[in-house]
């Protein structure tokens, strides 16, 4: 998208004339994949939020945990959004303030995801490294702390793809969410083609450096540290929670890896050229990929923590015996009431026996008594 198209359109109105979208067979297979991969996304992080939220006992590892799933729900809520996107043939009709919202919440989980996973890896090394300081330091209150530091700067490194971000014209009925360089223009005087190219540039390594390779060479480093520092212990037992986190970490770099490859490809490949051409072809899938992540993360969690798997097992378990002890239950309420309407009536026969006996016995008294008068 080059600047000079987006300056001028910048002030353009969404309403665009209906036009037919033409879409093949294999654009329904994609639409149908993204529409079951956005559901089973949002039903698995649900899951693992409302599991280690209210059914596992709160530690500094479900910390961590809890706060992956609400960033991975977060994107996966969104991801319909992206679908609704492509079945109109990838033409944008949500309006740009939207626009802006949807791609500001893929780059929010890129950067919590990527931040979190380098607090998690540095987390494990203190913990091997040095047990003594960690014992005394590490606290889940330190941890809710640490999270809250990183949603913050994971919020403030998206408010630049915020503000360039907009719903962009381009051709006959179609209307992108893409980049919009040209947004925010300064007062002095400026060369726009130099300017857009900057900011297309900055944003790019932007992400790649922030959202990928910083966190990426920290969590390296963590666990090459945890590795060596265990050799020379001697120590070959292996750590669950360190294992799920290997798993998180390879799998999210094979998901983002190469969202970021075929971002820096379109960035510095020359105008036109066929290496910028096939980036920005590739880009579609890659972000899907990237998108894939949040769903893949739940399933490592219930597989890579049997307790966690358990737990679920459990939950669904008392979920179906509630609702069978809400039926049984009314079932028996019904008894109880018609039992205890029955038993009253009976009682209530037998008083008024009683009664008449004790009335009768007290006349008969009576008469005895007057009698022996």
């Amino acid at each position: 998208m080059s600047c000079q198209h987006a300056v001028s359109h910048t002030n353009f109105s969404t309403n665009q004339t209906h036009h037919v979208v033409k879409l093949s067979s294999q654009d329904y297979v994609k639409i149908s994949l993204h529409g079951i991969v956005s559901t089973v996304g949002i039903v698995e992080n649900l899951l693992i939020l409302a599991i280690v939220g209210f059914r596992v006992r709160r530690s500094i590892i479900s910390v961590w945990i809890l706060n992956l799933a609400a960033s991975d729900l977060l994107a996966t809520a969104f991801l319909p959004f992206f679908t609704l996107y492509m079945a109109r043939g990838m033409t944008w009709t949500l309006g740009p303030t939207f626009c802006r919202i949807y791609s500001s919440i893929f780059f929010l989980n890129m950067f919590v995801s990527a931040f979190l996973l380098a607090a998690i890896s540095l987390d494990r090394c203190l913990v091997v490294v040095k047990p003594v300081w960690t014992q005394n330091h590490r606290s889940i209150q330190v941890v809710r702390n640490v999270c809250w530091v990183i949603w913050t700067c994971a919020v403030v490194c998206t408010i630049p793809f915020y503000m360039f971000r907009d719903a962009i014209p381009g051709g006959p009925g179609k209307v992108f969410c893409y980049y919009n360089y040209a947004r925010f223009l300064p007062k002095e005087p400026y060369d726009l083609k130099a300017l857009c190219k900057q900011r297309k540039e900055g944003l790019a390594f932007m992400k790649l450096l922030l959202g990928f390779l910083i966190p990426l060479t920290i969590i390296v480093i963590s666990y090459v540290t945890v590795s060596q520092s265990l050799a020379r212990r001697g120590s070959r037992r292996p750590f669950r929670f360190v294992r799920l986190v290997v798993t998180v970490v390879v799998v999210f770099v094979l998901c983002w890896a190469p969202y970021h490859l075929f971002i820096i490809l379109e960035v510095l490949a020359p105008k036109g050229s066929p290496t910028q051409k096939f980036a920005s072809g590739a880009l579609l899938t890659a972000t899907t990929i990237g998108f894939l992540n949040s769903t893949i993360n739940p399933i490592l969690y219930v597989f890579s923590c049997p307790d966690l798997c358990n737990k679920i097992r459990q939950s669904l378990g008392a979920v179906m015996e509630s609702i069978l002890a809400e039926d049984l239950g009314e079932l028996s309420r019904r008894r109880s009431t018609a039992r205890s309407s029955l038993s009253n009536s009976e009682l209530m026969v037998r008083k008024k026996s009683c009664s008449t006996a004790l009335v009768l016995k007290s006349e008969e008294r009576d008469q005895t008594e007057v009698l022996s008068l």
